[in-house]
């Protein structure tokens, strides 16, 4: 990998890593339209951890208020009733899906499911799923003629089963061009919880199962045509456009409908079916990559 490739896929991978569109995805297609190799699950996995240094800061006082409570809960039983010490273990529970589902498969993540084709399906039905999601969002939010505003709900009120479907929108995401924050937004929405608290959640619940991803990956990152350097490098623009993206995305979300990602994704999809079945896209294109 040269140090242009890195930098462009570090820059994409900045950009689209928090918003509902799938940074795996654009990685693969990136690479592919390029006519790169794949640069594989690893340089993703790694690179996710520069993406994941910004959520830390970006919300370095939620994180540090989570840790502090949930720390002392487990020896102060009267913190147990605390909000942020039940967020520290809603984050833990909603992590084991994915844990378990990205060992499990992790042949397939990193094998049949960079099939170009099936990336092109996640990423028009979870963009169909988005759309119904945010419409529903947004009848709650603004009601109508004959119906009144419903008020969704906060994270004050997320329990464990909640945590829980949280966790396996987010194992979705295991298959490129599912989206990780768009899994786990939809799921939210469909569940009931305003556009801030679930893009929140997603967040934060995502902070251990990235960073444990890229530790476990970290051993393959100076195998086949990828290098330390380039990654390293890669990572560091990850995490400088990341940061970038993170504090607008937040800010789009709370005003804004989800619609322009459903529409890109759902065009996307359809552009790549008919690349790929025209024969100017190969399905496995620069999958001779290691």
């Amino acid at each position: 990998m040269s140090w242009f490739e890195s930098f462009v896929l570090g820059l994409v991978q900045g950009l689209t890593e928090f918003l509902p569109i799938s940074s795996s995805a654009h990685l693969r297609l990136t690479a592919a339209f390029a006519g790169w190799h794949d640069p594989g699950a690893a340089f993703t996995a790694i690179t996710q951890i520069g993406t994941e240094a910004a959520v830390l800061i970006y919300f370095r006082k939620d994180i540090a208020r989570i840790i502090s409570a949930w720390s002392r809960s487990l020896t102060n039983s009267s913190m147990r009733g605390d909000h942020d010490a039940q967020m520290g273990w809603l984050v833990i529970i909603g992590s084991i899906p994915i844990g378990v589902l990205g060992v499990t498969f992790k042949d397939h993540i990193e094998g049949p499911f960079r099939d170009l084709r099936l990336i092109a399906t996640t990423l028009i039905v979870m963009g169909v799923v988005l759309g119904i999601a945010d419409r529903l969002a947004a009848r709650d939010e603004t009601g109508g003629k004959h119906r009144a505003i419903k008020e969704r709900k906060s994270l004050k009120e997320l329990g464990v089963r909640d945590g829980l479907i949280f966790g396996f929108c987010q194992a979705m995401a295991l298959i490129p061009g599912v989206s990780r924050s768009g899994a786990t937004i939809s799921g939210g929405l469909l569940m009931g919880y305003t556009r801030e608290a679930a893009a929140r959640y997603s967040f934060l619940l995502a902070i251990p199962a990235v960073l444990a991803s890229g530790v476990f990956e970290l051993k393959d990152a100076g195998e086949g045509h990828v290098s330390w350097g380039p990654t390293i490098f890669a990572t560091i623009i990850a995490f400088v456009v990341g940061y970038a993206v993170i504090a607008w995305f937040m800010k789009f979300i709370t005003t804004k409908s989800f619609m322009p990602f459903v529409i890109y994704r759902v065009i996307l999809g359809i552009v790549l079916f008919i690349l790929v079945g025209a024969g100017v896209l190969s399905p496995h294109a620069g999958d001779s990559a290691g």
